[in-house]
């Protein structure tokens, strides 16, 4: 008789049980494990065998869900000293837990560094989505708005069709435009006639696909298009003027080069507006791309993946008509960040094809400067929008 399907079993494993099936009586009984609840606790510490590595790691991942970081970090480094080399997913995962501790622990330096060194060993496309999504989590603990939109954009260059980066980088923009002292966001209130609505527009794709635009206004709002940002900013004036200053110089490298070229930026208010409204502009976009994909994959959702789309869409309206460009600008934006948007190629994207390439490649793949990334996506609109005037 043939074996089934190539499976092949060595005799050797099933001899003990044959034996005392035979009446043999030979060897203590065969039994399974039993996982009692938090058995990783009760393992001696140490070990160099799969079982106490796998003890140790439990370990430290239970303690920094409990938020005991300094017993997670000691964790993952008896881990870290007892694995072997050829264990490469278990090291990066290790690896990862350290940062991550280190980063809550106010020790920023040297989270970054581990963060770096990861990258650079880092040989698919999966590898460098992680360390990415690492150093996005050090920065936000570090609240730098700038280093957070370097990492969205470069994860963005990797996943264009992931509607959570998208809407990430929008929020990371919004934060630039609060590092503005509130003097230079303008302030306007529109009556209710001049309220955003886009309740009746929409658009088609490449494909010919309709999307609505429906953002879920509340009752009654009539907010400027900036007045909630800058009541936030007036909240924040003891480093207003520290952060204004690492805002500017981060504005001023990413502005396109020929603006560059006219000379060094000015801390004059009227370079400040300017670069508010650009700043608004790059955030509003990115907002309307990350709707339009949450609705192009909300037919294919269900249970909770379609809960978080329905309530991302929500935050994303909210957020949207706070920003209050109106219904032709909002039409503009649509039209210019959906004209990539092909079923087709969405679902190559879902479908998480890993790229195993060596690390010079893979450098590549990610957009160099934020001037670059800035000038694909947003240049079509900065020409016809950069004189908007709320």
């Amino acid at each position: 008789m043939e074996p089934l399907l190539g499976w092949q079993f060595e005799d050797s494993l099933f001899a003990p049980s044959r034996e005392r099936g035979l009446g043999g009586g030979a060897g203590p009984p065969c039994g399974a494990k039993h996982c009692e609840p938090r058995w990783f606790r009760s393992e001696a510490d140490g070990g160099e065998g799969a079982g106490g590595l796998t003890a140790s790691k439990f370990r430290a991942d239970w303690a920094y869900r409990q938020q005991e970081f300094e017993k997670a970090l000691c964790e993952y480094s008896n881990c870290l000293l007892l694995l072997p080399p050829s264990n490469i997913a278990m090291r990066r995962d290790v690896q990862e837990g350290q940062a991550r501790c280190l980063s809550r622990l106010g020790r920023h330096k040297e989270a970054l560094d581990i963060a770096e060194k990861m990258r650079n060993n880092a040989t698919n496309t999966d590898h460098l989505t992680m360390v990415l999504n690492l150093q996005f989590a050090i920065y936000q603990g570090l609240e730098n708005a700038e280093k957070k939109i370097t990492c969205l954009q470069q994860l963005i260059c990797l996943h264009p069709f992931n509607p959570w980066y998208w809407k990430l980088l929008a929020e990371a923009y919004v934060s630039l435009l609060q590092g503005l002292p509130p003097s230079v966001i303008p302030e306007v209130n529109l009556n209710q006639s001049e309220e955003v609505s886009v309740s009746d527009s929409s658009f088609k794709t490449s494909t010919g696909r309709e999307i609505n635009l429906q953002p879920h206004r509340s009752d009654g709002q009539k907010e400027g298009p900036w007045s909630s940002l800058a009541t936030e900013t007036k909240r924040e004036n003891a480093v207003t003027c520290r952060s204004s200053q690492a805002v500017k110089e981060f504005l001023c490298t990413s502005e396109e080069p020929e603006s560059m070229n006219e000379g060094k930026c000015t801390a004059s208010e009227s370079w400040e507006q300017n670069m508010s409204k650009k700043v608004g502009i790059k955030a509003c976009a990115s907002f309307i791309r990350a709707r339009l994909l949450l609705q192009l994959t909300q037919l294919q959702q269900s249970s909770f993946a379609l809960e978080n789309n329905i309530k991302g869409q929500k935050e994303i309206d909210d957020k949207v008509a706070q920003l209050g460009f109106n219904e032709s600008s909002l039409l503009l934006m649509t039209k210019v960040m959906g004209q990539d948007l092909i079923p087709e190629k969405l679902k190559e994207e879902f479908q998480g094809e890993v790229k195993c390439i060596g690390p010079s490649a893979l450098s590549s793949l990610v957009t160099a400067s934020a001037t670059e990334f800035e000038i694909k996506w947003f240049s079509n609109l900065q020409d016809d929008l950069c004189c908007f005037d709320p």
